[in-house]
C-alpha cells in the first residue's frame, strides 16, 4: 500500500492544482507526484552535469577541466537567444 502524508498549502492553491490535475486527466495526488518528479534537487542537477562532461571527454574527446567548463559560452543560450530575436522581427515585421 502507497505511503500518504499531508501538505498544507492555501485553498486557492490547492483549487488550482485540482482544476490543472482535472484538466491533465489526472487526480490531484498524481499530479503532484509528476510535479515533484520534473523536479531535480541540486544533487541530481551536479549528477547531471558530471555525467554530460563524462561524455564530452570520453565520447568527444575533449579533455577540459570541470573550470574550463564553467568559463565555456552558454551556446544552447545564445542559439535560444538568436533564435527569440528572429521571432520578435519576425512577428514585428508582420503586424
Amino acid at each position: 500500500m502507497a505511503e500518504h502524508t499531508t501538505i498544507q498549502v492555501s485553498r486557492q492553491a490547492r483549487d488550482h492544482l485540482a482544476q490543472v490535475a482535472k484538466e491533465h486527466g489526472m487526480t490531484l495526488g498524481q499530479f503532484v507526484e509528476q510535479l515533484a518528479a520534473e523536479q531535480p534537487t541540486v544533487e541530481q542537477i551536479a549528477e547531471r552535469l558530471a555525467a554530460d562532461r563524462k561524455v564530452v571527454r570520453d565520447v568527444i574527446g575533449l579533455d577540459i577541466s570541470d573550470e574550463e567548463f564553467d568559463r565555456a559560452p552558454d551556446i544552447l543560450g545564445n542559439v535560444y537567444k538568436v533564435a527569440a530575436e528572429k521571432v520578435r522581427r519576425a512577428r514585428g515585421a508582420a503586424a
